[in-house]
């Protein structure tokens, strides 16, 4: 039997009312972000000292200590290099707890894998970030730690406002830096206080640690979460801009990483 082309056309028109869509859009991404109005400090090692150095100073228990870490946490290393704090992390949270590690280089990230398995650390999963993204899921980690490594990050806006979401209510940020120039592979404290405030951050504390190489502070989301377009670039002061003369003493040419930290 023969449809009649009315009832055709009303068939259509019920199709196209609006409920579904014939074509799905993908999800706009958000942005732009600002970008960071200051040199940005080349990965050229994920090692800053050897490890054996490091735990003579005692730095990954001092460190974990001002953080409070505890059994049973939840921990993210950002840019975890090859598992200094990865592996003592995982042991201070205890079975209960969970690390996760991210690097955004995957040579890195399958060495750091290889170790994990080879020390059968069953609380640590291992993932590959982007140098915009750390990609953690939401709600999800009492502390996020991020040493020697903030001052490489080439889009940080970016980067902290796709992070505050993975924090719990009472999570906090954990940046172990020196201070110094970002050039120098460091970052000023109030340089790194400014650029988390303006994605809506609030520093909680700063304490000298020489131990672990300059610093350490701590932060916390506060508020909503700012409009991409609403967030503001830091503008660095001159004496940000160059090291001085005594930091100067002690940035080498290469990568501060690869050096002992200060005594």
């Amino acid at each position: 039997m023969r449809v009649p082309s009315a009832l055709v056309l009303i068939a259509l028109l019920a199709a196209c009312d609006g409920s579904q869509p014939l074509i799905k859009r993908e999800t706009e991404e958000p942005g732009p972000f600002p970008a960071a109005d200051r040199p940005v400090a080349s990965i050229v090692s994920d090692r800053w000292s050897n490890e054996e150095a490091r735990d003579r100073l005692n730095e990954a228990g001092l460190v974990m200590a001002k953080a409070a870490i505890r059994p049973g946490m939840t921990v993210a290393d950002i840019g975890a290099g090859e598992g200094y704090y990865t592996v003592r992390l995982a042991q201070k949270v205890g079975a209960d707890g969970r690390v996760l590690a991210e690097d955004i280089m995957p040579a890195v990230r399958d060495a750091l894998a290889e170790r994990v398995a080879r020390e059968r650390l069953e609380n640590v999963s291992v993932k590959l970030g982007t140098p915009a993204d750390p990609k953690l899921p939401e709600g999800s980690f009492d502390r996020i730690f991020m040493v020697h490594m903030y001052h490489e990050i080439a889009q940080p806006y970016e980067f902290l406002w796709r992070m505050r979401p993975s924090l719990r209510p009472d999570g906090l940020v954990v940046v172990v830096d020196a201070d110094r120039p970002t050039r120098d592979h460091g970052t000023p404290p109030e340089l790194l206080k400014c650029e988390f405030a303006a994605v809506g951050y609030q520093r909680v504390a700063t304490d000298e640690m020489r131990s672990a190489g300059g610093y350490i502070a701590t932060f916390r989301p506060v508020g909503a979460r700012p409009d991409p377009a609403s967030i503001k670039a830091c503008r660095m002061k001159p004496s940000q801009q160059t090291a001085s003369p005594e930091a100067g003493d002690h940035v080498p040419r290469q990568h501060q990483m690869v050096d002992q930290p200060d005594p």
